[in-house]
């Protein structure tokens, strides 16, 4: 989904797209949407693309893209320049969620413990795999667990704490 990294301002920040290829002559660029809110951009006026602050003209959307262009780019060559950077904006800016409902850059990084409080390792990466996303923890001897977002399974999250609790099914603790 969306990704953020943990470093100074940037904390503050969620990445919500990346730059593709420029698309026409009049300095439309690609971006590939890195949100499960696509259709957030049609509202947008400004956007973060690396560390500038971008206005924007124009948003359509074509195919898996939405094509973009920006007040400060107007032609083909200019907006080349932008190829491969990410667009982000402020936490706040945040599409808002359901209750008991997180973001992927809320989860990675969480420390997880089972229900004796005993440290699992930290969760690495969120997979998704169609029917429920799998957390991929990493232990601290170096080898992966992965645990289902399941209610049954994760009992507790607290984003204040920096922690997840969980109660592991027998057949994968039994591999822990």
């Amino acid at each position: 989904m969306t990704r953020l990294s943990p470093s100074g301002a940037e904390k503050n920040r969620i990445t919500i797209g990346k730059v593709g290829a420029p698309h026409g002559i009049h300095g439309e660029v690609r971006i590939i949407p890195l949100t499960d809110f696509a259709d957030r951009f049609s509202s947008m006026t400004e956007v973060m693309v690396g560390e500038e602050l971008l206005h924007i003209e124009s948003c359509k959307y074509h195919k898996q893209f939405v094509l973009m262009k920006f007040r400060e780019y107007p032609v083909r060559e200019d907006a080349m320049h932008l190829s491969g950077r990410l667009l982000t904006v402020d936490r706040s800016e945040a599409a808002p969620l359901a209750e008991g409902e997180y973001y992927t850059f809320d989860i990675i990084g969480l420390s997880v413990y089972d229900k004796a409080g005993i440290k699992l390792g930290v969760v690495e990466h969120v997979l998704r795999t169609g029917s429920n996303d799998v957390y991929q923890v990493r232990c601290a001897d170096g080898r992966e667990l992965l645990i289902p977002a399941l209610k049954s399974v994760v009992r507790e999250i607290s984003l204040e704490k920096g922690s997840m609790v969980v109660s592991m099914p027998e057949e994968i603790s039994d591999a822990h």
